[in-house]
This record gives C-alpha cells, sequence and structure tokens, in this order.
C-alpha cells in the first residue's frame, strides 16, 4: 500500500448537478435556475480537497467508475494535488443532482450510493484517517488495532450503519445528527454522550453559529462562526472536516484548528459548488487576521 501520508480521507466522490434556485419547488411545479453547473463532490473526497488547498498532504481512498463522470472526478482530485493511487474503479460512478436555495440557505439532494472502498483488509498509512458514512466500514476493523499507527476522524452528518464511537480520535457530527443518535438534550449533554460511548474529541458543528469543541483536556468551548457573502452552503460541512483535520496535522490545538475550519467552511460558500471557494492556506490566514467571529462566545444551549 502506497503512502504514508499526513491525512487520508476515506468514502464517497460524486459528479454533482447544481441548480441554483430562489426556493425549493413544490411537487409538479416548474422554477427557473439562476445556475446549473457540474462539480466534483462527495464528503471524504471535498474534504481531502480542502486539506490539498491548506498544504498537507493528502490522498483520497474511494471508488468510482470505469465511465467519463470517474475520470473528471479523479482528474479533478489530481489537478487539487490529492494522492488518487488508492482510488479503485468499477460500477458506476456516484452522482448527485443537488439544488440549492437562495431563499433558505437549504439544499435539496438525489443521489446514487458509492459503492464502498475496500480498504478493510489494508491497514491504511497515514498519521490522520478521516471517514465519512461511505468510508467508515473500510476502516472500523482497524479500531481495535492493537499497533493502530493512525488517529481517526469521523464526518457523522451524515448518520452511518453500526457506528461505534470507541476508539475514535475525533468524532464530527452537527448538533442535528447528535439529536437523531441521542434525542432531545442540550449541546452539552450530548456532547457528554458522544464521550461516554468512547470519543474522545467531539466537535459538534452548528452552522453558521460556529462549532462546540471538547476534549479530555478541554471543557466544552463555543468557537463562532464567521460572516460572508452566502452563495450556497453546499459542501460546506465537508470542507469544514478536511480543515479541521489538516489544522490537526499542522500541530494547531482544538480551538485554533476549530476556528481556521470555520473560516475555511465560511470562505467556500463564495460559490456555487462545494470546492471552488474553499480558500488556500495563506487566504484563510489573512481573513482570520482581518476578521472577528460574528457571535459572541456564549453559553450552549
Amino acid at each position: 500500500m502506497a503512502g504514508p501520508w499526513e491525512v487520508l480521507c476515506v468514502g464517497a466522490a460524486n459528479l454533482d448537478t447544481i441548480a441554483l434556485v430562489d426556493a425549493m419547488p413544490r411537487s409538479d411545479e416548474r422554477v427557473v435556475a439562476h445556475a446549473i453547473s457540474q462539480h466534483p463532490g462527495g464528503p471524504a473526497s471535498t474534504a481531502a480537497v480542502a486539506v490539498a488547498r491548506l498544504g498537507v498532504g493528502v490522498a483520497f481512498c474511494g471508488r468510482v467508475g470505469a465511465d467519463p463522470a470517474g475520470q473528471l472526478v479523479t482528474a479533478s482530485l489530481n489537478e487539487e494535488g490529492v494522492d488518487t493511487a488508492l482510488v479503485e474503479t468499477g460500477g458506476v460512478t456516484a452522482q448527485s443532482v443537488i439544488l440549492s436555495c437562495r431563499e433558505s440557505n437549504t439544499r435539496a439532494i438525489a443521489t446514487l450510493v458509492p459503492a464502498p472502498p475496500g480498504l478493510s483488509a489494508v491497514p491504511p498509512r497515514a498519521r490522520w484517517v478521516h471517514v465519512d458514512h461511505a468510508g467508515y466500514a473500510a476502516v472500523a476493523p482497524h479500531l481495535t488495532d492493537p499497533g493502530r499507527a493512525f488517529r481517526l476522524s469521523i464526518d457523522a452528518g451524515n448518520d452511518i450503519a453500526g457506528l461505534r464511537l470507541a476508539g475514535v480520535d475525533l468524532f464530527v457530527p452537527t448538533v442535528e445528527a447528535l439529536r437523531r443518535r441521542y434525542g432531545a438534550g442540550s449541546v452539552p449533554d450530548l456532547v457528554r454522550q458522544a464521550h461516554d460511548e468512547g470519543a474522545v474529541t467531539v466537535v459538534a458543528t452548528c452552522g453558521g453559529e460556529g462549532s462546540y469543541v471538547s476534549a479530555p483536556d478541554l471543557p466544552l468551548t463555543h468557537v463562532p462562526g464567521f460572516a460572508v457573502d452566502v452563495v450556497s452552503t453546499l459542501g460546506a460541512g465537508d470542507v469544514f472536516h478536511g480543515a479541521l483535520v489538516a489544522g490537526l496535522a499542522r500541530g494547531f490545538d482544538l480551538v485554533t484548528a476549530t476556528r481556521q475550519a470555520n473560516a475555511v467552511a465560511a470562505l467556500s460558500c463564495r460559490a456555487l459548488d462545494g470546492r471552488s471557494g474553499i480558500p488556500t492556506f495563506d487566504e484563510v490566514t489573512r481573513f482570520l487576521l482581518d476578521n472577528e467571529p460574528q457571535n459572541p462566545q456564549g453559553e450552549p444551549q
């Protein structure tokens, strides 16, 4: 197996067709789009692009089809400097049709489920391994390896079948995903339950409000978000995950890495797709020097 890398992202790689609309259509309604474009996407592969833009060595492991869509997805990763040695080819490339709504900054997605990558028999060689809902099963068998060398980050924005948090170094759900998992409750209670299940570090995201971070040496802390002119929030969560792991791989403390990730995700919302607005490390560093978070630090609800 190739490597080692600073970060290995494992999971979904899609080709997205995106339409920007003022409001979501009702059943049988026709609406006029302001723009329609096609771009590579997918949570883990978009996270890999964010890591690369921030100047950290990264590879992607996933499956694409032997079709033009798969060739485009792989070429795009290569152009970003993402190592694609572990990209597998077979079947058809997963594709998504996405409506991005200006009015609510929300989106609706119809997607083909990607085939999972096949890492289960091969221990990943990386300092950090980041997985999404499609990549977790490939890495999970290695969590109990006594000599496991990598640290595991999980994008839990989408529900993951069979997810166990024992051995998870960095668990990154949305607050909404925590409530789906544990039921109604305050952010402190939800984060505590994730720790009780075994997650070492928890970063719970809450859109433009920012993120809540908690670790053995850090009590629950709110890291505020940033205000930008939003074109689309598509992929912002995926970008956040990549930026967070990139910051930790650089040696940033958790709060600093999260603040950078909040800024990178906010800046990515300047574009319709989930990738073209992702800043470089120098650009986000300048942004952080020039901008204060939009919300004062406060008590989580």
